[in-house]
């Protein structure tokens, strides 16, 4: 069996595991283009908030710096009030297609690939500091100010996260759980 049809069946294995989180209903939607993040609660609009996302245009994520907030499925895996932007929900970047793309390019090797797929298959957070990046999620503003209110009422100015204001992650940490889906669209 060659190493690209291993891949695939392991990229499988992470899309089915998936299915395995809790599930209370919640699916975040985020339109980059539009600058928009919605919260379905069963295919019902529950809430719509304006977002800023990275700095780095359109597109995925390809590269650690790129600024560029990826595209795809992921999941929230983790949650920490003591971020220095007021409140951070992580999401699982790089994800199993993540990896695959990053295998392809080279940008990743055959080791760093199947432990990035192992901790997938596990729910836990893959490897944050290869060439992909990571470190990706939701947060807030840090200390709003005027200035940083209309920075992020104006431009995408993060790294490659989405932001939303300080109240609206918080009124946003009252929808979702660990496990909770988000799909990101450009």
């Amino acid at each position: 069996m060659n190493h690209l049809r291993i891949f695939c069946i392991l990229f499988g294995l992470i899309l089915i595991s998936q299915s395995a989180y809790a599930d209370n209903g919640i699916v975040l939607e985020v339109y980059k283009s539009k600058r928009l993040m919605l919260v379905k609660k069963d295919n019902d609009l529950k809430r719509t908030f304006k977002i800023a996302t990275g700095s780095g245009g359109s597109g995925n994520k390809k590269r650690n710096g790129d600024n560029i907030t990826p595209t795809g499925a992921y999941r929230i895996v983790n949650f920490k009030d003591d971020s220095r932007f007021h409140y951070f929900m992580q999401i699982n970047y790089p994800n199993a297609r993540d990896a695959v793309n990053g295998l392809k390019r080279s940008q990743i090797d055959r080791d760093q690939y199947i432990q990035m797929i192992a901790h997938l298959k596990r729910k836990q957070v893959p490897d944050q500091r290869t060439m992909l990046g990571g470190a990706i999620g939701i947060h807030g503003i840090s200390e709003e100010d005027e200035e940083k209110l209309k920075l992020h009422q104006d431009e995408n100015w993060t790294q490659g996260c989405i932001a939303m204001t300080n109240e609206e992650i918080d009124e946003l940490r009252k929808f979702v759980h660990i496990g909770t889906p988000i799909i990101i669209f450009d």
